[in-house]
């Protein structure tokens, strides 16, 4: 049953991430990129890891999503707008193509070779166990990037703050 949804969700992640690309309009490819990322949360409530699911869910779908829809609309792309594209420019998109193509070819081969993904411990992905090592062996580390945002936010207060004259 699980296999099922997995190949489902996994299939529908592929259409949608290729529907980002092939999108005429941008907004449309943006809205297809929030399905792409819904998508690739259901991988994570599969794979048990429902701390990611939510972290993708709230801040790549609801934030950064929403602010890439709204500087397309700021922004107000015509097709008067956009340049003529150079003849260098679409021969460099066909050799990068062919070279993802080739990377293609390489992991589908070496997925062929490997054993399918067993969850042998089936707490992995839990937020208690990741809590214990945030909070355990890698503590100072996680209280450094918490002073570490804490100062860039203060930083960026302080440059937005107008003198008075």
């Amino acid at each position: 049953m699980t296999t099922s949804i997995f190949y489902f969700v996994a299939t529908l992640s592929i259409i949608f991430s290729l529907m980002v690309i092939f999108a005429k309009n941008p907004v449309h490819s943006v809205l297809y990129l929030i399905v792409t990322f819904f998508t690739f949360t259901v991988h994570y409530i599969l794979l048990n890891a429902q701390f990611l699911a939510v972290v993708n869910f709230i801040v790549y779908m609801g934030a950064i999503m929403v602010l890439f829809l709204f500087v397309l609309m700021l922004l107000n792309l015509n097709k008067d707008n956009e340049p003529l594209k150079s003849t260098l420019i679409k021969v460099v998109g066909v050799i990068a193509g062919c070279c993802l193509l080739v990377t293609l070819a390489g992991a589908l081969k070496a997925t062929a070779i490997s054993d399918p993904v067993v969850l042998r411990n089936p707490n992995l992905g839990l937020v208690k166990n990741l809590g214990k090592e945030l909070f355990g062996p890698f503590m100072l580390p996680f209280e450094l990037c918490s002073i570490l945002l804490l100062s860039a936010m203060v930083g960026a207060i302080l440059l937005t703050k107008k003198e008075k004259v």
